[in-house]
């Protein structure tokens, strides 16, 4: 929130004290928010597994689709340094820059909810809580009687 903050107010304020405000408070969240998906959303960069910097167990085979999400989403990540240095990419319209940019995020959730569910799904089997039937807080009775 902090970030976003300064970033409304660099918008309406472009000045240097709040342009280093953004890159800080940006760089900070980024950092929080890449540290909350690899480690507790995705249970990765783990020094102690077995696989190293992942977790002990993996649905993947290939561990290498894991490191290679883990730079994706770091890159995706990092997407919002366009939004504060305003890149000029030849003569692509802002709208269109923004456009996907607002694109690349959405992939990007997408990508990290695969992770998210494998995580809690190995935690759920792993801690016996997956179970097949859930018990109802009442008692069936027979229909016809």
């Amino acid at each position: 929130m902090v970030a976003a903050g300064a970033r409304i107010s660099y918008s309406t304020n472009p000045s240097t004290v709040w342009f280093i405000t953004v890159l800080v408070t940006s760089l900070a969240a980024t950092v929080y928010q890449l540290y909350w998906d690899f480690v507790k959303d995705w249970g990765v960069l783990n020094p102690k597994s077995n696989n190293l910097w992942l977790r002990d167990d993996l649905i993947l085979k290939n561990k290498s689709i894991y490191y290679v999400s883990i730079v994706f989403n770091v890159v995706l990540r990092v997407a919002w340094v366009e939004t504060v240095l305003n890149f000029r990419v030849g003569l692509v319209e802002s709208r269109l820059l923004e456009f996907l940019l607002a694109s690349l995020e959405v992939i990007r959730r997408g990508h990290w909810n695969f992770y998210r569910i494998e995580n809690e799904h190995l935690n759920n089997v792993g801690k016996f809580r997956a179970v097949k039937t859930v018990p109802l807080p009442f008692r069936e009775t027979d229909s016809d009687g």
